[in-house]
């Protein structure tokens, strides 16, 4: 380990010498590990002219097939040294879910657990929780989250909306078709079902609009006329209420797809996480009850 350790540095510094002023060695420290590293590889890493050292090709290669190891130990390391206490709680959410449904709710939960401190992080990727910083995760989807334990929170109600100035021309359902459709990146076949549900057959040419990684971009490119824009209904209240948005047709989409608190399943004998778990599945009741078809 210590010989990848050094040879990792050396590889990004381009040399010995700044490597070792980073991991705390001498020069010549450095070069000896590295040279421990070629031996036992049968291989050079780092061509030498004098004292002048340049990663040669198989070094670049080398170096970039070990870095995600590397940075897995360092994670697990840093993971395994921090100081751990039940009432602490560190959670990773869908960045509209958590700016939109969990921020506004955290005064009740601070009222019930005033002692319970619950950091929050955006995610939208899966990942493995013995890599992460992670005690739990808000997943919007299947229970599919390879080894986590999936807690049923909510589905939502998609509804179609505009801003108020392009209402007027909507008389039916397959007039939205000839506005731009404005999309969120990973649901790019929504508004393709969301015209069938509509009964719109045989189903208009659509002008696909911009497609936005996140909700709440959407529903200002919507809000500012830019378009059409399929959006779960409980996302974007703030804006149904000051008129910012306008519903334009009373028919909701939902799919199989739901939104789910994820942990470990050693998650459980956390007493933080048990509270901050029995709040979220108690405010998500209400949600459920109005996502209900």
């Amino acid at each position: 380990m210590a010989a990848l350790h050094s040879f990792s540095a050396a590889a990004r510094h381009g040399g010995f010498s700044k490597a070792a002023d980073e991991i705390g060695l001498t020069q010549s420290a450095v070069s000896r590990q590295i040279a421990h590293l070629e031996d036992w590889l049968g291989l050079p890493l780092f061509d030498r002219a004098g004292r002048r050292v340049a990663l040669n090709a198989q070094g670049e290669a080398y170096a970039a097939a070990i870095a995600p190891a590397l940075d897995v130990i360092r994670r697990a390391t840093a993971k395994a040294l921090a100081p751990r206490s039940d009432r602490t709680v560190n959670l990773a959410t869908l960045p509209s879910f958590g700016m939109r449904w969990l921020a506004p709710r955290l005064p009740h939960l601070t009222s019930r657990h005033p002692d319970l401190l619950v950091n929050f992080a955006a995610r939208t990727d899966e990942f493995d929780f013995a890599q992460e910083p992670f005690d739990a995760a808000i997943h919007f989807g299947r229970p599919d989250w390879p080894g986590a334990k999936h807690d049923l929170l909510f589905r939502e109600r998609s509804i179609p909306v505009v801003a108020p100035q392009l209402i007027g021309g909507l008389k039916t359902p397959a007039d939205l078709a000839r506005l731009p459709l404005l999309t969120q990146s990973f649901r790019q076949d929504a508004w393709a079902r969301w015209f069938d549900l509509a009964g719109v057959s045989p189903r208009p040419a659509l002008r696909a609009g911009p497609s936005f990684a996140h909700f709440l971009m959407l529903a200002q490119a919507a809000a500012a006329g830019a378009g059409a824009a399929l959006i779960p209904s409980f996302l974007i209240e703030p804006e149904l209420a000051s008129g910012a948005l306008v519903q334009a047709f009373d028919l909701p989409m939902s799919g199989q797809e739901a939104y789910y608190l994820v942990y470990p399943a050693d998650q459980s004998d956390n007493l933080g996480f048990a509270q901050l778990r029995d709040w979220i599945i108690e405010e998500s009741r209400e949600e459920a009850y109005r996502a209900a078809p």
